[in-house]
């Protein structure tokens, strides 16, 4: 009989002892990987990242979706990095669209890597429209009026505070944006839409963090706002690991897996 208690005590121990190093291991193992940070672009808010960051979260990932104020890369760029100023440890830095020219102009200490999702990637004194350019990159449907212009009040960087936007005719937007989405969903990404202010795409680019910073880029072959020769053009000017895949503008919502498979791709080649 005493030697069974002294076999359960030990039994016991051992279960203890186990059960404190795989509760420790956890928090070691998550703080080992960089934060995901992910930039949405215009016509788009963040829950254009939704199934992206709930599957890269799935993963065990901690993912940021901050707000893109789509006023132009300088002033986005520094709102993206005051964000980023709070995050402690490596980032991860993903743009989809605009939100490639914002993250071309972040330049913070902490991010390891970029991730371009059927995004600008500008070199440096180059406004994006430079690279919807119709001769060299055909293909773009985002012109009238496809594209329509509002004035929008209370903008801190328009002249008066007052400015020019431009978002996506609701008529066109599941057709041009997001064809390879469902009714259900395309609308409820329409419902989400924000318009962007047209010197965004007007404003020269500074310094690319490109030129220092490993980048992967995801082409949409069949991408109908940015042409998947532009988007080719710019990742293989930047030197990024380039993925492509049939897919339309909105890939991030069609094909999250896909996404979240390039930004993992990208921390596991970061050393």
């Amino acid at each position: 009989m005493r030697l069974l208690r002294l076999r359960t005590a030990l039994a016991a121990c051992a279960i203890a002892v186990a059960g404190t190093v795989t509760v420790g291991a956890g928090p070691a193992l998550a703080q080992d990987r960089p934060t995901v940070v992910l930039v949405h672009g215009a016509f788009a808010d963040t829950t254009s990242w939704d199934a992206v960051a709930a599957n890269l979260r799935g993963r065990g990932y901690e993912v940021v979706v901050p707000d893109n104020p789509l006023r132009g890369p300088a002033y986005d760029s520094a709102a993206i990095e005051k964000v980023l100023a709070d995050i402690p440890g490596p980032v991860v830095l993903v743009g989809h669209s605009y939100g490639g020219a914002v993250i071309t102009n972040v330049h913070s200490p902490n991010v390891e890597a970029l991730v371009y999702v059927a995004a600008f990637a500008p070199a440096q004194g180059e406004p994006v429209m430079l690279n919807l350019d119709p001769i060299r990159f055909p293909g773009s449907q985002l012109l009238p009026p496809v594209l329509q212009v509002k004035v929008v009040e209370n903008d801190p960087t328009g002249i008066a505070g007052r400015n020019l936007d431009g978002y996506i005719n609701p008529a066109d937007f599941h057709r041009v944006f997001a064809p390879d989405v469902s009714d259900a969903t395309a609308a409820d990404m329409l419902a989400h839409q924000r318009s962007a202010a047209l010197v965004a795409n007007l404003e020269p680019s500074g310094p690319p963090s490109w030129a220092s910073t490993p980048s992967w880029a995801m082409v949409a072959q069949n991408d109908q706002v940015i042409p998947a020769a532009s988007e080719r053009f710019m990742a293989t000017r930047a030197g990024a690991q380039i993925t492509e895949i049939p897919a339309s503008h909105a890939v991030l919502v069609s094909q999250p897996a896909a996404v979240a498979d390039l930004v993992v791709q990208a921390d596991q080649a970061t050393p």
